[in-house]
């Protein structure tokens, strides 16, 4: 029998230099992983309300483009917004959610799936005060954990002083549509306004629809599905967002409209509308009655 005389190398021999060794292929280890991809955390629900939402949409697909417009206080409008991007990124078909509640300029891509929701707010600049965390974050964080980013389309406020002075913008619209712009912005601020105050108003809302559809033209991906979240008069076919795409974008509107909405209902003007519950009524206008300083009325 032949007897070993090298000294062995078993850990039970060498207990520090295992260790070394051990921490060696730890670091190792952890250095691979802290450069590999996080992986998409994709949020289902089996809810009825869910799989509704998911029928509904893929009648609507394939679409480049979807706009969603809602009526900002209606929450129901919020559950069916945060269904829509879970059903999309579930399918892989979720390329960029786009959203009206915040500026250009600021996006998650720099987030990983495991972002918290203070994270995200910090990446978007959230104004919690004018659009609730509690309402938007769930569609927003279901993007986000879905590796999907999320960007600002709005047009910053510090632009739109030169948008109500730029003529220019007085030509994006067809006559009959720019007409009825101005009536929207009549109607939207409960005749409030100036009669001199119509036409750069309107030119403001010209202003952003145009920057959401520039967002929309950078973040357009071949055989992917843009999300738009926006106010219904954003999501307008004929007044709104839509007017200033691209040809070549197939794009579609859902109106989320909570009971009767407005009553005055174009049949051009989306390509789904999704009735939701009536909203107790507000009288929106005693609050901007308020808010409205006297010079301007």
């Amino acid at each position: 029998m032949l007897f070993h005389t090298s000294r062995p190398t078993s850990c039970f021999w060498r207990p520090r230099g295992c260790a070394w060794l051990a921490a060696a292929a730890f670091l190792l280890l952890a250095g691979g992983c802290a450069g590999r991809p996080e992986a998409p955390i994709l949020e289902q629900t089996g809810s009825r309300e869910a799989a509704q939402t998911a029928g509904r949409l893929a009648a609507l697909l394939p679409a480049d483009v979807l706009l969603v417009g809602e009526q900002h206080d209606a929450q129901a409008h919020h559950d069916i917004e945060q269904q829509i991007v879970s059903s999309l990124a579930a399918r892989g078909l979720l390329a960029a959610l786009a959203l009206e509640m915040a500026d250009v300029g600021v996006s998650t891509a720099q987030l990983k799936p495991s972002a918290t929701d203070e994270q995200t707010r910090r990446a978007l600049k959230w104004d919690d005060k004018a659009w609730p965390w509690t309402a938007y974050g769930p569609a927003v964080m279901t993007a986000v954990r879905a590796g999907v980013p999320v960007l600002g389309a709005n047009l910053p406020h510090a632009r739109m002083p030169g948008s109500m002075n730029d003529g220019k913008l007085d030509v994006q619209l067809p006559g009959p549509a720019l007409k009825a712009q101005q009536q929207a912005i009549r109607i939207g601020h409960c005749n409030l306004l100036p009669e001199s105050q119509i036409t750069p108003m309107t030119r403001i809302q010209i202003a952003r629809d145009i920057t959401m559809a520039d967002t929309i033209h950078q973040l357009a991906f071949p055989g992917k599905t843009v999300l738009l979240l926006a106010g219904n008069g954003h999501a307008d076919r004929s007044l709104g967002v839509p007017q200033h795409l691209r040809a070549d974008l197939k794009a579609k509107s859902i109106h989320l409209r909570a009971g009767q909405g407005q009553g005055n209902d174009r049949a051009d003007a989306f390509d789904s509308v999704w009735p939701t519950p009536a909203l107790p009524e507000t009288d929106h206008c005693a609050g901007l009655q308020k808010q409205l300083p006297a010079v301007a009325r």
